[in-house]
């Protein structure tokens, strides 16, 4: 499920306070940059404020105002990427785009919005201001870092296939010949049950099989022979 960019007021501490981490699902704090404006859409700038970034998610609050602040979760972020080009935008800041569960055009619509009124749901584009630009590097590589923390999620397609074989299976199958499929899937991200092309696991694990019992044949020729001559 898509959840996009969301507004965000759990804080603790006095002042300014601290975002409210999911502590007990292992959300962990992985860097704190002040100094930080947003920009969401086409929007004016938000007054700078303190940006979080944990193990799940970006945080950014207001330092002036505790009802003011915003969060997106990685999985939420398809794309992210360091901008110092000023006619794209003119300061340098981390660029990033959401994906959210609105109609593209209605989305494209809310960013050029400059109201009062701001639906986060609609918005796919945000920027992240550091006054210091220096930090930009530094910010992008732990986007990358948590981001690895955060794969998508892969859809899995059909049934699930059975890694276990019996014996009894491995030994049916040789006997129904080179001609028989094996159910086994090929995804080359999943190293289990793909070798270069050549063979799947199903097959490894059957011509093991085979050989192994050459060579207890084998043993048992030679034990015979053995035994004959004594």
């Amino acid at each position: 499920m898509v959840v996009g960019l969301r507004h965000f007021t759990e804080r603790v501490g006095t002042g300014a306070g601290e975002p409210v981490l999911d502590v007990e699902n292992g959300e962990e704090l992985m860097h704190v940059q002040p100094g930080v404006a947003v920009v969401l859409g086409n929007r004016p700038p938000e007054s700078p404020g303190t940006l979080y970034i944990s193990t799940k998610q970006l945080v950014w609050l207001s330092d002036v105002d505790r009802e003011k602040g915003y969060a997106v979760d990685f999985l939420s972020i398809s794309l992210h990427a360091v901008s110092r080009d000023p006619e794209a935008y003119p300061s340098p800041c981390i660029y990033t785009q959401i994906e959210t569960e609105a109609d593209e055009d209605e989305a494209e619509g809310s960013d050029s919005e400059c109201g009062e009124t701001l639906d986060l749901s609609k918005i796919t584009e945000m920027r992240l201001v550091p006054s210091d630009p220096s930090q930009l590097d530094t910010l992008f590589e732990i986007f990358c870092e948590c981001a690895e923390l955060n794969p998508e999620p892969i859809e899995e397609e059909g049934e699930e296939h059975n890694w276990i074989f019996s014996a009894d299976q491995l030994e049916g199958d040789a006997a129904e010949g080179e001609d028989s499929e094996w159910q086994i899937s090929q995804n080359p991200t999943n190293s289990i049950g793909y070798s270069n092309g050549d063979h799947d696991l199903a097959s490894t694990v059957l011509e093991l099989q085979i050989n192994d019992q050459r060579f207890e044949d084998a043993e048992e020729m030679e034990h015979d022979n053995d035994s004959g001559h004594q």
